[in-house]
């Protein structure tokens, strides 16, 4: 490929400038790899949860003690099921002391029967895989899920219930999945008894939060229209609480295509006003599983009115709640334009302009960048709408001198703000200071960001053409600065990239904007016929003044 040669002197002239680029391009969506949600990222919500506390002996119309709070399991998937064929050791020699226990338990005396299950349930309080092993060796899971059929005895069906949502906690969540238990658990969940009903939805939690393929059990077994209709005015405040945290499991990572979302928006429209952080967490993140969704799923979130208390709840103060907040809100923005200016009507831009400039979470940062970048990939009106909010200069600000992956998403938003701006955007923009941050932004190693980038600079350049009036060398300002703060360098650099793309567009700009003259001694160190190369750059004088072409009609928000 041909190449621009280096400037081999300081001296300038005036380049031939090329006339304006089309700019039509399409929003920029994320892949869904860069919201991905990991189940350790997750700061509240999605992890499975014990029940340790010690229950009544006799079942009443109490609600069941809250669940205890227990850190997320280490691994993602669960441990293969034990294998029964394997040697027995020291540890496995005491199942012998569970003989006894299996006999009462295999009895037709249903005393013996709910004094072995209480046992067995003790048995696991110690948390340990060791002891679910044993239990699962002894092979007495199938009597258990029996006992969730014994309606004409509730104390029989809630200690089985809660022995399941215990085993449904450790890694052998599978096993309870595919031993028959999920029809049993979706009958109790019309039980008339609020206890067994509270243990059903726990032990449905448990499951939702383990592989696919135990959430896929859920579904065929139709589990979300009965835990659905859990959700009751009269409902008390730790029940809620399990309830809209298995269903927020339920819809993680993403529901099935042939799910029906208004039921689940009908309730999350109501929970995202509850007053209860951990109620409200879950909530919002049920909202962002479901914009993962395919097909018209932010739309489904949109009709169902909960864009107005998202946006409310950008200025929460708990980050349990602002990740999923903002995590949705992001979601929806990476819409088309329609969709965008709902968020724009009910006033983000206001609160990402809070979020950008105080000292919130860098993950909460990274997310409102990204926002913001989603919003200047639209039409110019939007644009004006992030300026007139105060944006830019908090996003010059992390472009400048913040981590990462934060300059990077500020990056992608300044860079699709200049490569769709309007000249008096432009203009702003530069007044901002953008200019030698979005320089630095040629050296990362994302492609698709150096590209808008350049489209950035190829768009303030040819806004730069009105200036060239004004300046003595008769130089384009904005060219001039870029090569006194080092970008022209950059430029000359990605000359070597394989990007066959980002190549053509560093030529566009190299030829159009900086013609080299070659003075008669550099002449004599050019091999033969190079002087007709159609590639050749332009310099400034080290002592340009930086682009002083004010801003036309475009003001910052107070």
């Amino acid at each position: 490929m041909p190449r621009a040669p280096r400037r081999p002197s300081e001296e300038a002239r005036r380049g031939a400038y090329k006339p304006r680029v089309d700019f039509s391009r399409s929003r920029r969506r994320r892949e869904d790899g860069l919201l991905a949600l990991r189940r350790l990222e997750r700061d509240t919500g999605l992890f499975k949860r014990r029940r340790d506390e010690p229950a009544r002996a006799v079942p009443t119309s109490d609600p069941a003690p809250t669940p205890a709070e227990a850190a997320p399991p280490a691994a993602s998937t669960p441990s293969s099921p034990p294998d029964t064929a394997a040697p027995r050791n020291a540890d496995e020699s005491e199942l012998e002391g569970l003989s006894e226990l299996i006999d009462k338990l295999c009895s037709d005396d249903t005393t013996s029967q709910l004094e072995a299950t209480v046992q067995f349930r003790k048995l696991l309080s110690d948390e340990k895989n060791s002891t679910v092993i044993k239990i699962i060796r002894a092979d007495v899971l199938p009597r258990f899920v029996e006992f969730l059929s014994r309606h004409g005895l509730p104390q029989l069906q809630m200690e089985a219930a809660w022995l399941l949502t215990n085993i449904a906690a450790s890694d052998y969540t599978l096993l309870v999945a595919e031993c028959g238990a999920v029809p049993r658990l979706v009958e109790l969940l019309e039980s008339p008894n609020a206890n067994i009903r509270h243990q059903a939805i726990w032990c449905v939690g448990n499951i939702a939060a383990d592989l696919p393929s135990c959430r896929d059990i859920l579904f065929e077994h139709g589990t979300l229209m009965p835990l659905l209709s859990q959700f009751r005015e009269d409902m008390k405040i730790p029940v809620l609480r399990t309830a809209m945290w298995a269903l927020s499991n339920l819809c993680f990572p993403k529901l099935p295509a042939e799910v029906q979302v208004k039921p689940i928006l009908e309730i999350i429209n109501q929970l995202i006003h509850s007053a209860d952080e951990k109620i409200l967490a879950d909530a919002c993140w049920t909202v962002y599983y479901i914009c993962c969704g395919i097909g018209d799923a932010v739309q489904d979130v949109l009709d169902a009115g909960v864009c107005p208390q998202l946006v409310n709840l950008l200025m929460h103060a708990s980050a349990n709640v602002l990740l999923p907040v903002i995590m949705s809100l992001a979601k929806i923005s990476a819409g088309d334009d329609t969709q965008v200016e709902v968020l724009i009507e009910n006033g983000i831009l206001n609160c990402l302009a809070q979020l950008l400039a105080w000292n919130y979470p860098q993950n909460i940062k990274k997310q409102a960048c990204l926002i913001v970048s989603n919003i200047t990939a639209g039409s110019k009106d939007q644009i004006q709408a992030v300026i007139d909010a105060g944006i830019v200069s908090p996003l010059v600000v992390l472009l400048r001198t913040s981590e990462a992956d934060i300059k990077e998403e500020a990056a992608w938003a300044i860079s699709n703000a200049a490569s769709s701006g309007s000249s008096e955007q432009i203009q702003y923009l530069v007044s901002r200071g953008c200019l030698e941050p979005l320089c630095s932004v040629l050296t990362y190693n994302d492609p698709d960001l150096v590209y808008t980038c350049l489209e950035g600079l190829e768009n303030i350049l040819q806004a730069g053409e009105a200036g060239k009036k004004g300046e003595e060398s008769g130089m384009n300002p904005y060219a001039q600065f870029i090569l006194e703060c080092g970008g022209l360098e950059k430029l000359e650099d990605l000359q070597d990239v394989e990007s066959e793309r980002i190549y053509e567009l560093v030529m566009r700009l190299l030829q159009g904007y900086w013609v080299e003259i070659v003075s008669e001694s550099d002449d004599q160190n050019v091999p033969a016929g190079s002087s007709d190369l159609a590639g050749t750059v332009e310099t400034t004088s080290e002592d340009a003044a930086q682009p002083s072409v004010p801003p036309s009609g475009v003001e910052e928000a107070d």
